[in-house]
């Protein structure tokens, strides 16, 4: 089976969507599963949240020199499942898989509540994976 892909695409692609991203693959990891995470944003600003850097660089997952991409249709097509956080693909939406819809607190107004809401959905998405 080939390796499948997960989009998580917010606003800024600064901070949720990279959350995401990097919780989804160490989960995956951990569950021997062949499945990787991409990020991106509708408007992306021009740095990754520092707060996002701190926590994750202490996990062992370096994102520095790395910036936030804008979503492209080929992002779309290329992915299995997309999830997007309160944010809008537009015509985008149709280019590939089916889109979740994920409201998860903000990143920058509680970190460790954003961080759970998102980790026990992404417990389910890789139920669903690995089914």
């Amino acid at each position: 089976m080939p390796t499948k892909t997960v989009l998580f695409v917010c606003l800024h692609g600064a901070a949720k969507s990279v959350l995401a991203a990097a919780d989804f693959e160490r989960l995956a990891r951990e569950r021997g599963l062949d499945a990787r995470a991409a990020s991106a944003g509708t408007e992306p600003d021009p740095e990754i949240a520092p707060r996002v850097l701190a926590e994750l660089r202490a996990e062992g997952v370096d994102l520095r020199g790395r910036r936030p991409q804008r979503v492209t249709r080929a992002d779309v097509e290329r992915a299995w499942r997309v999830v997007a956080f309160s944010c809008d693909l537009g015509e985008l939406a149709a280019a590939g898989p089916r889109v979740e819809q994920w409201e998860v607190p903000a990143v920058g107004e509680d970190f460790a509540k954003a961080r759970a809401a998102i980790d026990a959905r992404l417990v389910r998405l890789l139920d669903e994976l690995s089914a």
